[in-house]
């Protein structure tokens, strides 16, 4: 019955009014107990004169308790704070009692109510004993039924320090969580024998197989604070080769209101295991950059668009003009800033190929500030699309670019990728051929408007991209695609690539490409590998890698600088400046403008020979306009 009655109410608190109720009967009955230790447990007392007393003892405890609040804690989380609460109540309720005996012996208010001093010390000292210990006695056996009821799962924390005792209380304290914490594990050997919270510390060569099958271990948390991506990944390749499930906390800037809540403790993601320190930027200055600013973001429903305009959105702009062709990403985003009680902003369905429309934008809002990341970026598809790569990558670009100078926008950042650099594709070459219109606008505008670009890798959890295949693959059972087994990429998280945006577009004086420090290139094999692994899934006996071969277009390798580029720093390490060579102006915006006239006239191929008269260094790889490349159909200049 009890059980029963902890399974269906474990979530609700006991009333807060039984608990002042429970106290104060404790400390009628405790009273009576003075009486009997004082009296070498015999009735040599005027029982009966007990009676008058009590109502008072009763009104007294009931005051004191009220007034201190020691009856509003949770008791089945009863901690050191609530026995502080009750020790300052009993220890009020006592000098209360003490007064009024002494205010009585003085002025003889009521010549039967009298309490020996000793017996007023005896119920204090009973009062602390009973009342604290037991709300703790009740704490206990509350959690013994709880976890006879969930058969909790057997955890070890992996990190002996703060941050692991902070995970072991909150385990600790939440029984929804159905955690048995067994004990913590330590790289540090000197804390190996030792013990927290009556649990043991152990090595980490201590936790073998054996030890996980004799201790039924289910989980491991990471709880290390500060911890190296490198070592992470070692940590969870050791712990995942026993069998058991790896988790971890999430650093104290991620904590709830200063707080860490069980929810947060989370299966290990891709992310965490990125071979690198992740980036924060950090600019004091954004805010102002930003205050009173009107914003464009083009391609604002997509994944790197939307990111820009959560981030921004927390800046005093004076609106904020989000623009996208797709309908249901672009509700998705509008109906997310609402939640946020973002109001300064204007959502258009629209498309930056529409120069009319375009226009109309322009005209009505006058941007200071705008962030242009609409492009098609899935290389095969545009491998078979190069009208729509070129309608989007260059003459959008181009749409958007030339309307900044015209309505005299202040800056013109623009989202490009890896992918253009050295392009074996035609998405690349778009993008390239975006960026070389670009550098050619910032000498076109002399300085009235600053053209800034910024070029990084693959995003992770962006739309379309490996990380959700690999997901979703996995999820349907397998087997996960890959290309080729030596395939690498650089690799960065949504959130940084926008930061890398933003702070372009604050420190960038025109005519900048700005590159991200990504580290090094990720093998995608092995990131295959490690999502089966954080699956809970072993390679290959649950799911296989099929290796499918190269895409059209696609590169085993990816480049952050073309031929002839270096870099110089910037104030941030981590984010440099591409020493771009010298264009002939002239020649590229006329070519440029010649092919976006053509776009629609001219066979793919014909197209294709465009674009690698515009950007020399594309050279096409599995691909089937690998013909234009060979040196008896060299490609000629009548793309002027």
């Amino acid at each position: 019955m009890i059980r029963s009655y902890l399974s269906n109410y474990a979530h609700k608190n006991v009333s807060r009014w039984m608990v002042l109720c429970i106290d104060v009967f404790l400390v009628v009955q405790t009273f009576f107990i003075a009486y009997f230790i004082r009296f070498n447990f015999s009735v040599d007392f005027d029982v009966y004169r007990l009676f008058y007393d009590i109502p008072v003892i009763a009104i007294l405890a009931f005051v004191s308790f009220f007034l201190i609040g020691s009856y509003k804690g949770v008791i089945r989380q009863t901690g050191l704070r609530d026995a502080l609460n009750v020790y300052i109540g009993v220890s009020l309720f006592a000098c209360l009692l003490a007064l009024i005996v002494l205010l009585n012996k003085w002025f003889n208010f009521r010549p039967y109510f009298t309490v020996p001093i000793v017996i007023i010390v005896i119920h204090y000292l009973l009062n602390i004993i009973f009342l604290i210990t037991s709300r703790f006695v009740f704490k206990f056996i509350y959690r013994k039924i709880a976890s006879d009821l969930k058969k909790p799962a057997h955890v070890l924390i992996y990190g002996a320090g703060e941050m692991g005792s902070i995970v072991y209380s909150t385990l600790s304290k939440d029984l929804e969580s159905s955690h048995k914490i067994i004990g913590f594990i330590d790289d540090d050997v000197n804390k190996s024998g030792k013990k927290i919270n009556r649990l043991p510390i152990f090595d980490s060569t201590e936790i073998t197989d054996v030890f996980v099958e004799d201790n039924k271990i289910e989980e491991i948390i990471i709880a290390i604070q500060k911890i190296r991506p490198e070592r992470l990944l070692e940590i969870v390749d050791e712990m995942y080769s026993l069998n058991v499930q790896v988790k971890i906390a999430p650093p104290v800037s991620k904590w709830v209101d200063g707080d860490l809540h069980i929810g947060q403790v989370k299966q290990i993601k891709i992310e965490d295991l990125l071979e690198r320190s992740p980036i924060n930027l950090d600019n004091p200055i954004l805010d102002q950059e930003f205050k009173g600013k009107t914003v464009f973001i083009t391609g604002a429903a997509g994944s790197i668009g939307s990111e820009i305009s959560r981030q921004i959105s927390g800046y005093p702009c004076e609106k904020l003009v989000l623009i996208d062709q797709a309908e249901s990403s672009l509700y998705d985003l509008e109906q997310e800033l609402k939640r946020e009680r973002v109001s300064n902003y204007e959502v258009y369905v629209s498309d930056v190929r529409d120069l009319y429309r375009m226009d109309q934008l322009f005209s009505k809002y006058k941007p200071d500030i705008v962030f242009h990341a609409a492009a098609y970026k899935h290389v095969p598809l545009m491998e078979d699309s190069p009208y729509e790569a070129v309608k989007i990558n260059v003459n959008g670009t181009k749409n958007i670019a030339d309307l900044a100078l015209k309505y005299e926008a202040d800056k013109f950042v623009m989202v490009s990728t890896d992918k253009a650099v050295n392009p074996t594709n035609v998405m690349g070459a778009t993008k390239r051929v975006a960026e070389m219109y670009i550098n050619c606008k910032q000498k076109e505008g002399e300085g009235k408007t600053k053209y800034i670009t910024t070029r990084f890798g693959n995003v992770l959890g962006s739309n379309g991209s490996v990380i959700p295949l690999f997901k979703k693959q996995i999820e349907e059972g397998g087997p996960l695609t890959l290309t080729h087994k030596e395939i690498t990429r650089f690799f960065m998280t949504i959130p940084e690539a926008c930061q890398l945006v933003i702070e372009a577009g604050t420190m960038g004086e025109g005519g900048e490409i700005f590159i991200f420090d990504m580290g090094e290139s990720v093998k995608i094999y092995d990131l295959a590998v490690k999502m089966i692994q954080l699956s809970g899934l072993k390679y290959p006996d649950d799911i296989d890698i099929k290796i499918t071969g190269l895409r059209p277009g696609e590169k085993l390798y990816e480049e952050l600088l073309n031929d002839g580029e270096n870099t110089m720093p910037t104030h941030h390490e981590k984010i440099m400046i591409s020493k771009v060579r010298e264009l002939d102006c002239v020649k590229i915006v006329a070519g440029i403008e010649n092919l976006c006239k053509n776009n629609s006239r001219i066979e793919d191929a014909e197209l294709v020979r465009f674009l690698k008269g515009i950007v020399p260094e594309y050279i096409s790889e599995n691909s089937v306009f690998e013909n234009l490349d060979e040196k008896n159909n060299q490609v000629t200049n009548n793309w002027i």
